[in-house]
């Protein structure tokens, strides 16, 4: 600004009265004169209120009163059942016949290994982290047509559906996935689209550490010899031959298994995927390295 047009403002500035509560005003428009209801000849009858009631006579009652039954705050009890029902952990059910369904129809490959990301890309189930789903829980619905060949993964799975997929010389495997790392196994383009490493995926508490190491539910995190006389029991249980997924043709995709710190198959925690560039970028530094290994 030059020296003329500031001298200029500052007359301007002065000419005019300072600002106070006294000559505050709104803009012109902004505020209507409230109507005066229920005065004159023709103003009267309800005054915008409604009929009789508490409505009109602006008696009502307090928050939370429901007319005299016992109200639910009352109702709800503080302990038993409902303790901690707002931190329970909830798991999407997928049955095997929505499964076979989604691979007669080649939503879901089974020459691959089956995780969250196939399943959620198929529209086989929707899990949404943020309303405290934790995954998926393999049930044993439609256990009698079962017929693929597939080596899953799944958070939860019970012992019958186990049993169908194993029988067809398939493999299951149960493993925990916390909130941040099932979103981005749920949807993996947003999270690569913001250019981050892939991040760790961290350990089950301490309350399910018991089932993720436990043989019987094919635990991530149990001894692999151990899973081997498993899966022997459970074929005495139910009665059926155990088929040698050694001696199979798709044995490397049937061995297949993840990392207990890895999210995706095939892509390590640290390493970028740049989709623009269609190129995957490793980290090269010793701190780096030793801070994303298992």
């Amino acid at each position: 600004m030059s020296g003329n047009g500031a001298n200029r403002a500052l007359e301007l500035l002065r000419s005019l009265p300072r600002v106070s509560l006294a000559n505050l005003r709104p803009n012109p428009g902004s505020k209507k004169p409230e109507r005066r209801r229920g005065r004159g000849r023709y103003g009267g009858r309800k005054c915008g209120r409604g009929h009789k009631g508490e409505r009109q006579r602006g008696n009502r009652p307090r928050l939370g009163f429901e007319g005299g039954q016992t109200p639910f705050y009352l109702a709800i009890p503080k302990y038993g059942f409902n303790e901690g029902h707002s931190l329970r952990r909830q798991y999407q059910p997928l049955s095997l016949q929505r499964l076979q369904y989604l691979i007669d129809l080649g939503r879901v490959d089974p020459t691959q290994p089956i995780d969250l990301t196939q399943l959620t890309n198929a529209r086989g189930v929707t899990v949404q982290p943020l309303k405290r789903d934790y995954g998926v829980q393999l049930v044993e619905e439609g256990a009698d047509i079962f017929a693929a060949k597939v080596n899953i993964e799944v958070q939860r799975a019970s012992e019958l559906a186990i049993a169908a997929i194993e029988k067809n010389g398939g493999v299951v495997t149960t493993s925990f996935y916390d909130p941040r790392s099932l979103e981005i196994l749920c949807k993996p383009v947003v999270f690569f689209l913001r250019g981050k490493p892939i991040p760790k995926r961290m350990l089950p508490p301490e309350d399910l550490v018991r089932y993720y190491t436990d043989p019987r539910n094919r635990g991530y995190l149990a001894d692999p010899s151990k899973v081997a006389e498993a899966r022997l029991e459970l074929a005495k249980k139910y009665g059926y031959v155990l088929p040698d997924i050694t001696k199979d043709e798709l044995f490397k995709m049937l061995s297949a298994r993840k990392d207990p710190r890895q999210i995706f198959f095939g892509l390590a925690p640290g390493w970028i995927v740049n989709l623009a560039d269609k190129k995957i970028l490793k980290p090269t530094d010793e701190s780096l390295l030793k801070y994303y290994s298992s």
